[in-house]
């Protein structure tokens, strides 16, 4: 090895050419315009796609909470598989019903100064003791959800 030679750099790599900058946009353009195009068709396809029915919402008992949950002349929303359902602790016994109002869909509550079940959209009434319209928009009563007390559990079945 002389003074003016070169060590061996061995077997020569070729050159990779570099990417023309306008194939380079079109592919950023084409990447673009597909993401937002996943980004709109995903929610619109979940939308129409019913979800699977989950192992609570599809029979069997749901625990609701305890009487000591609930006293007497009280009520509470509680989430019955994916739909919630309003439970009533009345002078009858317990009592449970969809907590969606068949006004506009409205999640409903257990209004304690007035003892009736409200609906916050139009304030729709109903009666706790058969969830009947007592006063407000509501075109039907709410529908009735199957109650039972074990011990001091109360359960919700779903059918």
């Amino acid at each position: 090895m002389g003074p003016d030679t070169q060590p061996d750099a061995g077997p020569a790599v070729p050159a990779v050419p570099p990417i023309p900058r306008r194939r380079f946009l079109r592919w950023l353009l084409g990447f673009s315009i597909l993401s937002t195009l996943a980004m709109v068709a995903a929610p619109v396809g979940a939308f129409l796609v019913p979800p699977k029915s989950s192992a609570a919402g599809s029979g069997g008992k749901v625990l609701a909470g305890t009487l000591a949950d609930i006293p007497l002349g009280r009520g509470k929303v509680v989430a019955m598989g994916g739909k919630p359902a309003i439970v009533i602790n009345t002078a009858q016994g317990v009592v449970a019903y969809s907590a969606i109002c068949t006004h506009l869909g409205c999640i409903v509550a257990f209004d304690d100064l007035s003892g009736t079940i409200a609906c916050p959209c139009h304030d729709g009434r109903f009666s706790p003791a058969n969830g009947t319209v007592v006063s407000g928009p509501p075109p039907t009563a709410l529908p009735p959800v199957t109650v039972s007390v074990e011990d001091d559990q109360i359960y919700l079945v779903s059918a």
